[in-house]
């Protein structure tokens, strides 16, 4: 009998402790749920989804964590409302940023999607009161403004100009140079020059402001030892090809601007360099011929010294006139017009003791997007066909970039290629800062119908996100056979390219462009690049970036390696472009063909492509090569 309450009673006491352990079971999963999800996440396979994000090549940034990196997605394009209009589809890239790579440079490229995907989640076109936000203030646009020293340098050393210049507006500058000194090493060095910018003050949103004319005289520190005079401009952060005056008188044979000789001459004392040699002088002397008498004047500009100085503005360019004296002219370069020039500004050695304009325009010239926009159904892409393409002519535009795109449309979009959709453009843009900047590209790619808005906060290291989404389009969207990228503001000789690529065998994988070879980063400066971005010392060769073109095996090559995580990134895009190539060079033979009809800077003559022009440019120039004649334009 005791035996068995005993055995019932260790009966009981092992139910109890079964039910306690499997209590404590229980406690401990519910415990691991709630501390630690991703443990049932891992063993649970992604549910599959119909919202959007699914056509990504990668996941968005929040579900990083729930899908497997190994089994990137299927890319595809989101359509446009429209579907069966197969010109306006595409209007949203489905480009999206992996979560890889720990640089700066992904940092900034995962922030930006961030933010562009709020700023799609936003855009609202019946929320947006456009219109109202696009009415430009009136400021006023008086005909002369004066300047005291003291005042111009309380203004931060600017004159604003509210309504540019117009033909014959001049402002005059009276200042007197100084001298100071620098460390050139250990030693000190004796500096004397300043500089004179009209800049575009009301520049695009990103960009440094453009300098419409840089005039510096250096009375000491020029690298030739002599004082100089230099002028420039800088159009979308690149300068152009100096010009300098360096004391002798402009070529006979050398355009005049406005009838008015580039360089004039001053007196300089190398004489071995004089423009007439001893041997010419002597035999001058030998037949008799007099010596025309010339009147030597010194450099414009002395130490310690005041000088009157006088810009005004021509029909060919700027003119500049030192204490009543004609010293240079320089040629209206990218095709600014005159009421871009919206600033004045002096800076380095020079004390300013008054700044006068006058001839200023007296009416405000208007920047919203409806004065350049032309919602025509002519300037409308046409529709694509089913079958692949010749040619896919990716083009990196700025969401306000309106005036350019509309240029491009009224130019060389219209060649008969295009029109016939055996070639395909399409604008390449990335979100603006501003909601109503958004809402105006949005409007414009529906209903132009050749916008891609690639979904980031654009930027000028992500430029290369932009090439990558140009290569996605043309092997998934229109299965080009070859891939070309330009820039809004290249002229694209449509014609001249297809001509060259069909010389090209299928077989063949190319490059074509102006190759760089043996380029090396800077490391200082504005545009330096450190040695964590580029540990090498030579850059890959690579294309110039205003108009280059690759086989679609390369395009295939380049979107595979960016969605297997493995495509390394570089902040400057035609940079990455030679490298990517390279890397495809190493499995597949590529041949790299250079052509400097490709053009970097302008154009040349037989041009294919011509970089830095202006809306204004543009049309000049289809106006010009429908005529037979493909010339480039001035700013006339």
């Amino acid at each position: 009998m005791r035996k068995t309450k005993l055995d019932a009673m260790a009966s009981l006491s092992r139910k109890r402790s079964l039910q306690l352990l499997t209590l404590a079971s229980l406690l401990y999963l519910l415990l691991v749920g709630f501390e630690f999800p991703f443990v049932f996440r891992r063993t649970t396979p992604p549910t599959s989804t119909t919202s959007s994000s699914s056509s990504l090549p990668f996941p968005l940034l929040s579900q990083q964590d729930t899908q497997p990196k190994s089994a990137p997605i299927r890319p595809s394009v989101s359509v446009s409302s429209d579907v069966t209009n197969r010109r306006s589809r595409s209007v949203i890239s489905s480009l999206d940023f992996p979560s890889y790579g720990h640089s700066e440079l992904h940092s900034s490229a995962r922030h930006a999607f961030d933010v562009g995907k709020r700023l799609l989640s936003e855009l609202d076109l019946e929320a947006v009161d456009v219109e109202s936000r696009n009415r430009t203030v009136e400021e006023a646009c008086p005909h002369s403004i004066s300047l005291s020293g003291e005042e111009f340098r309380n203004r931060g050393k600017v004159i604003v100009l509210p309504c540019g210049l117009t033909l014959g507006s001049h402002l005059t500058v009276v200042g007197r140079p100084l001298i100071s000194e620098v460390k050139k090493g250990e030693e000190p060095v004796l500096v004397s020059q300043f500089m004179m910018e009209l800049q575009g003050l009301k520049t695009v949103d990103g960009e440094d402001p453009p300098r419409i004319l840089h005039f510096n005289p250096r009375l000491k520190g020029d690298w030739s030892g002599k004082p100089v005079i230099e002028q420039n401009t800088c159009y979308r952060m690149q300068w152009g090809p100096a010009q300098r005056c360096e004391g002798w008188k402009s070529r006979a044979d050398e355009e005049t601007v406005d009838g008015q000789l580039k360089c004039e001459k001053w007196i300089r004392d190398d004489v071995e360099r004089s423009e007439e040699s001893k041997t010419m002088w002597w035999l001058n002397r030998l037949i008799g011929r007099t010596k025309k008498v010339t009147v030597d004047w010194p450099f414009p500009f002395v130490e310690n010294k005041l000088f009157v100085l006088t810009l005004s503005a021509g029909l060919e360019g700027y003119h500049v006139n030192v204490d009543g004296k004609h010293v240079t002219s320089f040629p209206y370069r990218t095709g600014f017009v005159l009421e871009d020039a919206t600033g004045l500004f002096l800076n380095g050695d020079i004390d300013v003791q008054s700044i006068y304009a006058g001839s200023l325009p007296t009416s405000h010239p208007s920047f919203a997007p409806q004065r350049y926009l032309n919602m025509s159904k002519e300037w409308q892409a046409p529709p694509l066909h089913d079958g692949p393409v010749d040619l896919f002519i990716g083009i990196l535009s700025a969401g306000n970039h309106f005036a350019e795109r509309m240029a491009v449309r009224k130019s060389w979009m219209r060649s008969k290629a295009i029109r016939s959709s055996s070639v395909v453009a399409r604008f390449f843009v990335a979100l603006h800062g501003r909601k109503e900047v958004n809402a105006e590209l949005k409007k414009e790619a529906e209903f132009f119908g050749d916008i891609v808005i690639v979904p980031f906060m654009d930027s000028y290291d992500l430029v290369v996100l932009k090439t990558i989404a140009i290569c996605e389009y043309g092997i998934r969207e229109v299965s080009a056979k070859y891939i070309m990228k330009c820039d809004d503001d290249t002229f694209v000789r449509v014609d001249s390219v297809l001509s060259e690529i069909k010389k090209i065998s299928l077989d063949r994988s190319v490059y074509v462009g102006n190759m760089n070879y043996y380029h090396k980063p800077l490391r200082n400066g504005k545009w330096a690049v450190t040695y964590e971005e580029w540990p090498e010392e030579d850059y890959p060769p690579y294309a110039n970036g205003p108009g280059y073109i690759i086989s679609a095996n390369i395009a295939r090559f380049v979107v595979s390696d960016f969605e297997k995580h493995t495509l390394r990134l570089f902040k400057m895009e035609d940079v990455s472009m030679g490298m990517w190539v390279e890397q495809f060079n190493t499995t597949t033979t590529v041949d790299y063909i250079h052509n400097l009809k490709f053009c970097q800077f302008g154009c040349i003559e037989d041009y294919y492509t011509a970089h830095y022009q202006s809306p204004r440019q543009m049309i000049c120039m289809w106006d010009k090569l429908r005529m037979g004649k493909p010339h480039c334009c001035n700013m006339r």
